[in-house]
């Protein structure tokens, strides 16, 4: 009976949002010379019911994601065409054009769903709390160790070690505060390093030197301490570290050479394929491929958790309904190059794929480029689904899925991000960098990266 009663409740939930998007949605028709509201193009209205529908429907966010998809691409196939042309060969473009960034995106979260279960397995994480301090400084501990992995490896990488180590340290009773402070410590540790972030190796293979990215740590370590210390505090109250000293099993050697080797191959393929055959980066999902060779090469030694799977791709299917939704949305034009616009684009990258805010930014000009990168790198932490790697520690902790929580309890995130912002102009200073590739069809070499004057807010 009891089931008999659940199943109408989650068809009227899917029914009333989707009605609601087609409501929406058959309101333009009768201004389709003119699909906007107030200035704002009607698809930004659906990304952002869409996005509305995923927050307060958090435990069916698979469903409203993929509703917000369908729907947005009926619209666009209905009014406006793609920017790859106009109808089923326009959207068709579009997919062909998107395919390697979401099958390598579907890899890697996948992928390394099946690396933390190896490292969970080496039992590493029931050692490391002899070494953590017992009381809040050891929570912070944890999210500076975090923040260091994620300077040489990806951050999703990053964030599910720590979720890993988490689950072990603190009995898996783990604060939504603290996973936020998870998921922000592994963007912030990324956002100056050309290898720790796709948005910053987007910059470097542009021809953004590394040592433009790298002030973009001033801020990153400002925000550390700002939200880091809160996020300690708030799990030791809620579960302290165990300080387990009893017997454990031993420490599986093999299963952390796994665990490495993913990690090489991972990143060895990612700089090789971009610097040495970046002409075919945009023809085969090459790191995501990598990462799964990796994987099937290593199980002669210790088999995956294959069980992992089938979970850990129906939450990767959610994030690439909503990467899918914004690569759709008409974002032609940003704003002018400024420091304010930069500080914008944080907030925006909480809900909107970074990944095409910092190709528009690139092709702009004009932005200080260690400031871009922590805005679009750090900003994704604020909400669990602004960032990959907040996307994949939710699906080893569900929990996480609620904008509402995660804002709630995650509070020290965006005060972090303001703060941290801010100590980056006070002693770095806004250095904005003029067009360092020529605009296509142009003739006219531009000089690569020209610092323009320094100014200061």
């Amino acid at each position: 009976m009891h089931h008999i009663q659940k199943v109408p409740r989650i068809r009227l939930t899917a029914m009333g949002f989707a009605g609601l998007l087609l409501s929406m949605f058959s309101g333009i028709a009768a201004a389709a010379e003119s699909p906007a509201v107030y200035g704002v193009p009607f698809d930004f209205i659906l990304f952002a019911a869409t996005l509305l529908g995923v927050a307060l429907f958090h435990k069916y966010t698979l469903q409203v994601a993929l509703t917000g998809l369908a729907i947005i691409t009926l619209y666009k196939l209905g009014f406006t065409g793609f920017k790859t042309g106009d109808g089923f060969s326009g959207l068709l473009t579009h997919l062909a054009h998107e395919w390697v960034i979401l099958t390598n995106l579907l890899g890697l979260l996948v992928g390394f769903a099946l690396l933390s279960n190896h490292f969970e397995k080496s039992h590493l994480p029931q050692v490391l709390p002899r070494f953590l301090p017992d009381d809040w400084k050891g929570c912070f501990a944890l999210l500076v160790m975090i923040f260091v992995l994620s300077g040489f490896l990806d951050n999703i990488a990053a964030a599910l070690i720590g979720g890993t180590i988490a689950a072990t340290v603190f009995s898996r009773k783990v604060h939504i505060g603290y996973l936020a402070a998870i998921v922000a410590a592994s963007n912030a540790g990324g956002a100056g390093s050309v290898v720790g972030d796709t948005t910053t190796t987007m910059m470097w293979l542009d021809g953004v030197s590394p040592l433009d990215v790298l002030p973009a740590y001033v801020a990153a370590a400002a925000a550390l301490i700002v939200f880091g210390i809160p996020a300690a505090i708030q799990q030791q109250r809620y579960s302290p570290i165990v300080k387990n000293e009893g017997q454990h099993a031993p420490v599986d050697w093999s299963r952390l050479g796994i665990v490495a080797f993913i990690l090489i191959v991972a990143v060895i393929t990612n700089v090789t394929v971009n610097l040495r055959f970046n002409h075919l980066s945009d023809a085969f999902p090459f790191i995501g491929a990598a990462v799964w060779v990796a994987i099937l090469v290593c199980v002669p030694v210790r088999k995956p958790q294959w069980d992992l799977v089938p979970e850990a791709f129906k939450g990767s299917i959610f994030l690439l309904s909503l990467v899918l939704c914004a690569s759709l949305m008409p974002v032609e034009k940003l704003p002018a190059a400024s420091w304010q616009s930069a500080f914008g684009l944080g907030f925006i990258s909480s809900v909107f794929d970074n990944i095409p805010l910092t190709a528009l930014a690139l092709k702009q000009g004009g932005y200080d480029w260690g400031v871009l990168a922590y805005a679009v790198g750090f900003g994704g932490s604020m909400i669990w689904f602004g960032s990959s790697a907040g996307v994949a520690l939710s699906n080893m902790y569900p929990e996480a899925r609620s904008v509402g929580l995660w804002l709630r309890h995650g509070w020290h995130i965006p005060i972090a991000y303001v703060i941290g912002f801010f100590v980056m102009l006070a002693f770095v200073g806004w250095e904005p960098h003029e067009r360092h590739k020529p605009a296509p069809g142009s003739a006219v070499s531009v000089p690569a990266v020209q610092p323009a004057a320094v100014s200061k807010p």
